[in-house]
C-alpha cells in the first residue's frame, strides 16, 4: 500500500470581493470524488439561485494532478471562468479541492480580460486564506504479541503516528491499528525486530486502507 499524504482544505471557506459594481462569491470546498465536487457545487447554485453565474473548477486527487478535473463558464464568455479557476488549483499546494466563483453581474461589462482577472483573482485569494489539513491514508492492521513484548510494541506506535482502534488482552495482547499507509512497511519491519520475529501480523485484504476523514 502507498500513500502519500498532502494537504486539502479543512472545510468549506469563501471570500467576496466587489469589481465594477459586479459582486463576485468564491466558494472552496474538500472534494475527494468526482460526486462531492458536484455536490458542492450544486449547493452553492442552491444558495445563490439568483445569482447570474455559478462558474466552477475542481481537483480531485494530490496537488496538480490531472487525472479527475472539470470546469465550467456557465454562461460565460468561452475560456473566461472555468479554465482560469482550474489553472489556479492546479498551481496550488492543494488537493481535493473544489472552486464555485458565483457572480451578481453589476450591469457594467468587463472584457474577456476583466473575466479572467476577476475569476483566477477569487480563486487566489480564497485559496490564500483556505483553512487546510493534511490528508492520510491509513493502514488497517492487527498485531499480536505476548505480554513480554508489548511494551517495545507501544514504543513503537508513537514512532510512527500509528493509532489504537482496539485492544484486547487475554492470552496475549492484540492491537488493531491504523499506520499511516506510506509508512506501513516500516513499520512492521521494526515491529518484527523488536520482537525478534514473535509478533504476529494480519494485514487485511486490499481496500482496508482509508483516508482521514476530517
Amino acid at each position: 500500500m502507498t500513500g502519500v499524504p498532502y494537504l486539502v482544505p479543512a472545510r468549506a471557506h469563501r471570500v467576496e470581493q466587489e469589481i465594477k459594481r459586479s459582486r463576485f462569491i468564491t466558494t472552496l470546498g474538500r472534494a475527494a470524488t468526482v460526486e462531492e465536487a458536484s455536490a458542492v457545487v450544486r449547493a452553492v447554485g442552491e444558495e445563490f439561485a439568483d445569482a447570474t453565474h455559478h462558474c466552477w473548477a475542481y481537483v480531485v486527487g494530490s496537488p496538480g494532478s490531472t487525472g479527475r478535473i472539470g470546469m465550467s463558464d456557465h454562461g460565460e464568455p468561452y475560456g473566461t471562468a472555468g479554465r482560469p479557476m482550474l489553472n489556479v488549483l492546479l498551481h496550488s499546494r492543494v488537493g481535493d479541492v473544489v472552486a464555485v466563483v458565483t457572480r451578481y453581474y453589476g450591469g457594467t461589462k468587463l472584457g474577456i480580460g476583466g473575466l479572467v482577472r476577476a475569476y483566477s483573482r477569487g480563486v487566489q485569494q480564497a485559496l490564500t486564506s483556505l483553512p487546510i489539513i493534511e490528508r492520510v491514508e491509513w493502514a488497517t492492521i492487527r498485531v499480536t504479541v505476548d505480554y513480554a513484548r508489548v511494551s517495545a510494541v507501544q514504543q513503537i506506535l508513537g514512532t510512527f503516528n500509528a493509532e489504537v482502534a482496539a485492544q484486547e488482552f487475554d492470552a496475549g495482547a492484540r492491537y488493531d491499528l491504523r499506520v499511516p499507509a506510506g509508512r506501513l512497511d516500516a513499520f512492521l519491519a521494526a515491529v518484527l525486530d523488536a520482537t525478534r520475529g514473535q509478533a504476529r501480523v494480519e494485514i487485511p485484504a486490499p481496500g482496508g486502507a482509508s483516508p482521514e476523514g476530517a
